[in-house]
């Protein structure tokens, strides 16, 4: 039973009708996921006067989060990723961060932050609880189905975020490979490859950041799709990250898919990739061809040999359970109008896109909440 913390289109007939007594759980608006951008909404839904909880008023309001705890993301992060590497936390709403040892891992100060937040707001979220399939219930609701629950609701914020979908490519030979492979999402700490032979593959931020620490235990090959690009300039929220917003905003406006975080802003030089340049781990290979048992096949058709290989490959935003609601086009991509999906007035989707960042995502949770309000009057 999930615990409490804090306080098909076109279906032929009502899922009230099917379902009576503990089977069906209503709530005005239900909101997906309990990272950082779940978290804003739950905050603004509350504060423009939502009450948490079950109901057949008007203002009722939950959140769902998949985890068993409170963190989001953040409490799967690898062991050696401390706050003082990460790319900034922005603060929740309303609830300053406290002072954070730059030492410790993300793993641990961000997830306690975020814990702390829930108690302070007394925000209604239940967990664990996966969302596993949203449909129509009639032209003026969703069914929200859960391993054990089903939830009738007039609107849903999403925010998801993309941890629980892994980008992993597939390569000819992929199966046959002795040695080990394993993702960001698996990855712990640079120990368990200590000695190894490594493939590294991937050219975004978490994969510099774990090829910089594995080179220093292990001997590592570096393997993009694309010639990396090292920005010369100054990364800087009021310059190129508002360029980088407008970029992405762009994109899900036209209904087209959103590629990488660094696909818009490109590799910038910070501490741990100069020490990876200074270390020779950043001689960047073109992607192999090919997976052997004992290594990898060069372009050239040379065998390298390695022990394992770590895809740094990225995420996808985690969105199969909204996929009987056919929100995607013939691009892949999904059109958005601000954080609403385009034709879906009461779908929101935070946490995705231009708001990935963890301002964006507050700013996401406070927009959705504001649009929301004038959907549901």
């Amino acid at each position: 039973m999930a615990q409490i913390t804090g306080g098909a289109a076109g279906a032929p007939h009502s899922i009230g009708a099917m379902l009576q007594g503990d089977d069906l759980r209503e709530a005005t608006v239900v909101v997906v996921g309990g990272g950082q951008a779940g978290l804003s909404a739950a905050y603004h839904l509350k504060r423009r006067g939502f009450t948490g909880g079950e109901g057949e008023n008007e203002r009722t309001f939950v959140v769902l989060d998949a985890a068993e705890r409170a963190g989001g993301a953040w409490q799967h992060r690898w062991e050696s990723l401390r706050m003082a590497t990460v790319n900034g936390i922005f603060d929740l709403p309303g609830f300053a961060k406290p002072p954070i040892d730059p030492d410790e891992p993300s793993r641990t100060a961000v997830p306690r932050y975020f814990a702390d937040f829930e108690r302070q707001a007394g925000l209604p979220i239940l967990r664990p609880v996966t969302v596993t399939k949203v449909h129509h219930d009639g032209p003026d609701a969703f069914v929200v189905e859960t391993g054990d629950e089903t939830w009738r609701t007039r609107a849903i914020i999403n925010a998801t975020g993309t941890w629980t979908n892994p980008v992993l490519p597939r390569y000819p030979g992929q199966e046959s490979f002795d040695g080990l492979q394993l993702h960001t999402h698996d990855y712990v700490a640079k120990e368990k490859l200590a000695g190894m032979r490594v493939a590294v593959v991937g050219g975004g931020i978490s994969a510099v950041q774990q090829l910089e620490e594995i080179s220093q235990v292990a001997t590592t090959f570096w393997y993009t799709r694309r010639e990396p690009v090292f920005r010369d300039d100054d990364f800087t929220p009021e310059g190129a990250g508002r360029e980088t917003i407008a970029k992405v905003v762009a994109d899900v406006e036209a209904g087209r898919p959103t590629g990488s975080v660094v696909s818009y802003t490109g590799l910038i030089w910070t501490p741990y990739a100069l020490a990876a340049k200074e270390r020779g781990a950043l001689e960047r290979r073109p992607m192999f061809t090919a997976i052997v048992p004992d290594g990898v096949v060069e372009e050239s058709g040379e065998v390298t040999e390695v022990d394992a290989i770590l895809w740094a490959t990225g995420f996808k935003a985690a969105l199969a359970h909204l996929d009987p609601l056919h929100l995607r086009n013939d691009k892949g991509g999904i059109r958005m109008i601000g954080t609403r999906v385009a034709g879906e007035p009461r779908l929101h989707l935070i946490g995705f896109g231009p708001s990935q960042s963890t301002v964006g995502a507050n700013r996401a949770g406070r927009a959705a909440v504001g649009a929301l309000l004038k959907e549901l009057s």
